[in-house]
């Protein structure tokens, strides 16, 4: 049994509040009580008897603590790059130039169906530890660059095992077959995804937590994704989607009312969605390095106004965003979308975790999984500045791993 006891926190964001000098007090990988540190009780009952009897004494010198920070939404596993297409987008090119040249999301499927399981894996390993360098204990991790069954279940079984390595962000498995139509279906989006439908059985049960669709009229409609995720959810997976559409097509409010987990990336929005999400509390994910990159912002600030959770994810992918960092993202979302502080840091850690469907996480309170970092700052107006501020220390499950 292990019992540490951090002291001296400056400045404690508990998820829901902030506190000033405060204590936390961890049993084995679950907080075992957290507060201001001159209420520190000398015995907690069914952990320690007598506060010196703890295994280690953690002096946070003054500093920031947080939660560990939890990324809604990414795609972590695929081969190769695209910076030319990159490059293109900069000097102007639009989507359909970039199609047209041969680009997009059918570019990684060639190359990620032409990699090794091996090469594969060590290179997700890779990016993953970055994810826990910048502070993230879990990933929201996306399949979605094989576009066959067997792919799409051996990324799943890749996650899951990844998972388990030491150094790894814990992982939430998002099922994405429906990332776009592969060139075998060239021209039979409905048919596809019927096919793709087929396979979320197995999804579940190769460790999957959830399944996504991009709901777009270019390759699959409203209908395409209610079918997708209405099988989705009879299987018992999280259900959400890309709702960045042009143009907009009813997704957001179908979402809505099918009680999905999360929409995610809504660019664009109208009156009435808004009244949907509103009525019926369902989490929107934001990804500000893809606002960048789109030149479109979601109404983030009308959102939080109205009580519609938000949670926030670097949508790191091989088109548009190489970020793995969420301090960056939470200093991009307070500038962009005009997000307090506090904010953002709720969104981060309590919104992202209330997106993912995740109870045990994204706060500090007694029972919940001791995911914890210490920044390299004394206040958490500097996640507005640093644009990128850095970890000093990182735990997981009361364990160190930064």
């Amino acid at each position: 049994m292990s019992i540490s006891l951090l002291t001296n926190i400056g400045r404690l964001w508990t998820g829901t509040e902030m506190l000033t000098k405060a204590a936390i007090l961890l049993n084995e990988d679950r907080i075992a009580w957290v507060g201001p540190a001159a209420e520190l009780p000398q015995q907690v009952p069914g952990v320690v008897e007598d506060l010196t009897d703890v295994d280690e004494v953690v002096n946070i010198g003054g500093g920031l603590v947080t939660p560990g920070l939890i990324d809604a939404h990414c795609h972590p596993v695929y081969a190769g790059d695209r910076y030319a297409e990159v490059s293109m987008r900069a000097n102007g090119a639009s989507h359909g130039d970039i199609f047209a040249a041969g680009g997009g999301v059918s570019t990684t499927v060639t190359i990620t169906r032409g990699t090794d399981p091996w090469t594969l894996c060590n290179a997700v390993r890779e990016r993953l530890r970055h994810w826990v360098l910048g502070g993230a204990t879990t990933v929201e991790a996306k399949t979605g660059y094989h576009l066959t069954r067997d792919g799409e279940l051996a990324d799943v079984r890749l996650l899951r095992s990844l998972e388990e390595e030491p150094g790894m962000p814990r992982i939430n498995v998002t099922f994405f077959p429906a990332h776009g139509v592969p060139p075998e279906f060239f021209g039979r989006p409905k048919e596809y995804v019927a096919t793709a439908a087929s396979w979320l059985s197995d999804a579940s049960t190769a460790g999957a937590d959830g399944v996504d669709i991009y709901c777009d009229n270019q390759q699959f409609t409203t209908e395409d994704a209610h079918m997708l995720l209405g099988v989705g959810q009879s299987v018992g997976l999280r259900t959400t989607l890309h709702a960045c559409s042009r143009p907009r097509h009813g997704a957001v409010r179908m979402a809505a009312e099918m009680g999905c987990s999360s929409v995610d990336l809504l660019h664009e929005t109208d009156d009435e969605d808004i009244l949907a999400l509103t009525s019926t509390r369902t989490p929107v994910v934001a990804c500000p390095t893809t606002s960048l990159s789109e030149h479109r912002r979601p109404p983030v600030r009308t959102l939080l106004d109205h009580g519609v959770p938000v949670g926030l994810g670097t949508d790191h992918n091989p088109g548009q965003s190489g970020a793995t960092s969420m301090p960056l993202v939470m200093s991009l979302a307070i500038s962009m979308f005009e997000m307090t502080v506090q904010e953002a840091l709720t969104a981060a850690t309590l919104g992202s975790a209330h997106a993912l469907g995740l109870t045990d996480r994204g706060v500090l309170a007694p029972g919940c999984l001791a995911d914890l970092v210490q920044w390299d700052a004394d206040h958490e107006g500097a996640f507005g500045w640093s644009m990128g501020l850095q970890t000093l220390r990182v735990w997981q499950g009361g364990r160190t791993i930064r």
